[in-house]
């Protein structure tokens, strides 16, 4: 039997060489290894060579890989994908999140490396890490014309992932016109279209970001796409509005304005639908951890932060929003993120699919 500090000490290796692990997996999808082995198991000398890498370097990382269940290796010494890298991490994997690594081994990798100023300073490093100001959020996250494609691509990964589950935790049908708003290229608003036919779907970003869109295709799938800025401009009439992954950006006092924007512009018995990152009540501790995490990754990207559900609702009946009722992920795909279902008055749709929701009384104000 172990000895409690055996446990101890290998859990803190574990940790400590934590973004190890990372890097071996960012560099894999990076290099095209994943994709390379979709087209046909290969010995370590062969992928060496289509890849333009040394033999010896490419045979230890093709090792590291199958350390990580990422590969396996047979007795002839063929690599091949697992199950996990071939739905995941190839660019034609069904879920694949192939763009989100690729967007993690870049960006937040490197403002990561500032956690401890930001702890200090109580603020993200976009200056430090990139010399770029931030006094216009998302001028720094669209610092470039690249970054911006990247950041889409990794938000396009999510939504591919988990975006049928949110939008179908309440039934929206009974919703003839939603936005999203901050739908970035329109994947979730495509998601919706498809899911929800009778309804008109357009999804409202900045026009940057809506000229990439359109060059990707992003208006078809029945979506219009709208110019504007949530903040500042005139909202369109809507009977439910998306705000997926846009609150925990933001602070408090700017959530709250924004909500208020979006009660004004809803229409009679309308509704929002927030979609972030909800643990489920029993969390395995490993995705407890991740959700700290995520928050500590807010810290060094924007302005806000995860928040309790509570949170939410408080900031939700301060904007008008009375009732409030929550759907979170669950089993053992789920992920992490739910969704919340605030309505100005007596809740219309039905009962949530797939999941049992969590009523939420209105609030005292806070």
């Amino acid at each position: 039997m172990e000895r409690p500090e055996e446990d101890g000490i290998e859990l803190l290796h574990s940790y400590a060489h934590g973004f190890m692990v990372s890097q071996v997996l960012f560099t894999s999808c990076q290099l095209g290894v994943f994709d390379t082995l979709a087209q046909a198991p290969l010995h370590a000398a062969t992928l060496a060579a289509r890849l333009g890498c040394s033999l010896t370097g490419t045979r230890r990382l093709l090792d590291a890989c199958v350390a990580l269940r990422l590969l396996s290796r047979d007795a002839s010494g063929l690599y091949a994908n697992t199950d996990m890298a071939a739905t995941y991490l190839t660019s034609d994997g069904p879920k694949s999140q192939r763009d989100m690594m690729l967007y993690l081994a870049k960006t937040p990798y490197q403002l990561w490396a500032h956690l401890g100023h930001a702890v200090r300073e109580g603020q993200n490093q976009y200056l430090r890490a990139f010399g770029t100001p931030s006094d216009d959020l998302f001028a720094a996250i669209y610092r470039a014309d690249e970054e911006r494609v990247a950041f889409h691509r990794a938000l396009e990964a999510t939504w591919r992932l988990e975006g049928r589950r949110v939008l179908t935790a309440f039934d929206l049908s009974v919703f003839p016109v939603i936005c999203d708003l901050g739908g970035g290229v329109g994947a979730l608003a495509r998601a919706c279209a498809a899911l929800y036919p009778g309804s008109r779907v357009s999804a409202l970003d900045a026009p940057d970001v809506l000229r990439e869109a359109r060059m990707c295709g992003g208006g078809g799938g029945g979506v219009r796409l709208c110019a504007g800025d949530f903040f500042r401009d005139a909202l369109p009439r809507a009977d439910l509005f998306l705000l997926a992954r846009v609150l925990h950006d933001w602070p408090d006092a700017a959530c709250r304005r924004l909500l208020r924007r979006l009660r004004a512009a809803l229409r009679p018995g309308g509704a929002v639908l927030l979609v972030e990152a909800f643990p489920p009540r029993r969390a395995p501790a490993a995705r407890a951890a991740l959700l700290r995490m995520l928050s500590l990754n807010m810290l060094l990207q924007t302005r806000g932060r995860e928040r309790a559900p509570r949170h939410y609702r408080r900031l939700l009946a301060a904007a008008g929003f009375p009732r409030a009722r929550l759907a979170r992920p669950h089993g053992p795909d789920a992920g992490v993120y739910g969704a919340m279902l605030a309505t100005t008055a007596a809740p219309r749709p039905g009962p949530p699919i797939g999941s049992p929701a969590e009523p939420g009384p209105a609030p005292a104000h806070g």
